[in-house]
């Protein structure tokens, strides 16, 4: 009994299977696997010009250091700390009292010099009718006319020591020598204030212009060989020529809203970096850069070309290469090795192993695979689209 019941169920089982090969399965079973579903576009062919970035400083054109040159106490001070001064405005006054002194001084003995030259003289007047009368000798009248000459030379050193009085009274008021913004004060009023060389003398304050001002950056070598190589062949005007625009961004802008003009350039590379000083000239009437502020500095690096332009996330990566999926015609996916450029209004520019009208996954590049065939959904790259996905706007 029991083996023609296991018989039975062997027979049932045989007769199944048979069942789900045969023409009668259902169409859910015979379904080939559906292909993976992306996103291609062409690229967009742009008028680029390439631009290299740097970090940049800027420093005041002027920077003066205030010390004063005669010593004595400090009696004023006629600024507030850090306010904005004009070329020849009262910084500080120095109790003048004891070169007004010396300076009366001076005078008196210029007085004093000039009466001595006026009794010389008088005395050669009344000597000359003498010496024609043979009443005094020839020497006598010579010295006479010497002591004149000895006066008149001490008229001068009296006149020298009057002047040099006068400038230390005029030094006891100490005036910006230039227009800009001053630093807080050093020296409190009542202090004593020492004159000299600048090991020796009190620092008063310092004093820094405002506008212009300048901004400073360094060009590597193998940039400014590129420049160079387009100053010669006539293609633009980038960071080897004077009077080149160089654009200007702040940490916190976006774009580069600012401009100036390149007006030096060191005359050698320093040996330790390899690298090239390179200044440029900027307005500043709205007083928005300070001396020491830091900057993104970007200038010309290519003339105008061409380009292929792809977003960075149709580009994969492996451990040598740079490469985008390509999909012919028949749906086929194709790798291709690029050499890629600089971003562009929110698109990567590809330099080499792209043609314009190929149609390259954008989306869905995870899915994809050399040799295999997808779905491809054709879409216009648009660079408003791109700079919303990067995150970038366009410069």
């Amino acid at each position: 009994m029991s083996n023609r019941w296991l018989t039975v169920v062997a027979l049932t089982a045989s007769a199944f299977a048979a069942g789900c090969d045969s023409p009668g399965a259902s169409p859910q079973q015979k379904a080939p696997a559906a292909l993976p579903a992306v996103t291609v576009s062409t690229p967009l062919r742009r008028e680029v010009v390439e631009w290299d970035e740097y970090t940049g400083r800027f420093d005041s054109i002027e920077t003066v250091e205030i010390r004063a040159r005669v010593s004595g106490y400090l009696n004023e001070v006629h600024f507030k700390d850090g306010q904005a001064v004009k070329q020849g405005d009262l910084l500080f006054v120095i109790d003048a009292r004891p070169f007004e002194r010396t300076l009366d001084q001076a005078r008196a003995e210029l007085l004093q010099a000039t009466t001595r030259v006026e009794n010389a003289n008088l005395d050669v007047t009344r000597g000359r009718p003498l010496l024609e009368r043979r009443i005094i000798s020839e020497k006598t009248f010579d010295d006479r006319e010497n002591l004149v000459r000895d006066a008149q030379a001490a008229v001068k050193v009296a006149e020298a020591k009057v002047k040099t009085a006068e400038l230390d009274v005029f030094f006891t008021r100490i005036t910006s020598p230039l227009s800009g913004r001053i630093s807080r004060n050093q020296v409190s009023i009542g202090n004593w204030v020492s004159a000299g060389g600048t090991s020796s003398s009190t620092l008063l304050s310092t004093i820094v212009s405002q506008d212009p001002i300048h901004i400073y950056f360094d060009v590597n070598e193998n940039n400014y060989i590129k420049y160079k190589r387009l100053t010669e062949r006539g293609e633009g005007a980038g960071a080897a020529d004077i009077g080149a625009t160089v654009e200007i961004a702040l940490p916190d802008e976006r774009g580069y809203p600012h401009k100036g003009k390149l007006d030096f350039l060191d005359n050698r590379l320093d040996q330790s970096t390899g690298t090239l000083r390179a200044r440029a000239l900027v307005d500043n009437k709205s007083g928005l850069f300070s001396p020491g502020l830091f900057a993104r500095v970007r200038v010309t690096g290519s003339a105008t070309y061409s380009a292929v332009l792809l977003p960075d996330e149709a580009v994969g990566s492996d451990q040598t290469n740079k490469f985008v999926y390509a999909v012919d015609a028949d749906g086929t996916v194709v790798r291709k090795i690029v050499k890629l450029g600089p971003l562009h209004e929110g698109l990567r520019v590809v330099r080499e192993g792209l043609q314009p009208d190929e149609w390259v996954i954008t989306k869905g590049l995870q899915r994809a695979r050399p040799g295999i065939k997808v779905a491809p959904t054709r879409v216009a790259l648009t660079t408003s689209d791109a700079a919303k996905a990067t995150g970038k706007v366009a410069e």
